[in-house]
């Protein structure tokens, strides 16, 4: 049975679940997402009129940003997502690390700094660093 047509690992699944989140995040970061949220505001202890009176370009400036941030969150999605649907059951040498390493740098990190911040948001970003993990330790353990 060619490696295509053989059922998906539930870490595959997962895999691809969390590509595809973060593909909808980054168009979120790109596309929908203000340049302030109240939460960053509180973080830093200003307000808005405070801020825009500080650095005039700065909403201008963040658009640009978020745009750019949103669009490797949607390329690494894209990739993660190949990765679980059509790579993982191959289960290639260094499919491991990959998997370990991609995860920490993007939804851990993520999820981590969110935290940090006191983000409003901080225990919905937990739940794709956590499918993350479960997804490369059911990888892991299949050996």
């Amino acid at each position: 049975m060619r490696p295509e047509q053989r059922r998906l690992p539930l870490s595959a699944w997962l895999l691809a679940a969390c590509g595809l989140w973060l593909i909808g995040l980054g168009l979120y970061f790109a596309l929908l997402r203000p340049t302030l949220l109240p939460e960053d505001l509180r973080f830093m202890g200003t307000t808005l009129p405070e801020i825009q009176a500080a650095a005039p370009g700065m909403a201008s400036w963040l658009s640009i940003v978020f745009t750019v941030m949103g669009g490797f969150m949607a390329g690494a999605g894209a990739l993660t997502t190949f990765i679980g649907l059509r790579l993982v059951q191959l289960r290639i040498k260094g499919t491991a690390w990959a998997i370990a390493l991609s995860g920490l740098l993007t939804v851990v990190l993520m999820s981590g700094a969110n935290f940090m911040l006191s983000s409003d948001f901080r225990w919905l970003l937990l739940l794709p660093a956590l499918l993350w993990v479960s997804a490369f330790l059911l990888y892991a353990v299949k050996r």
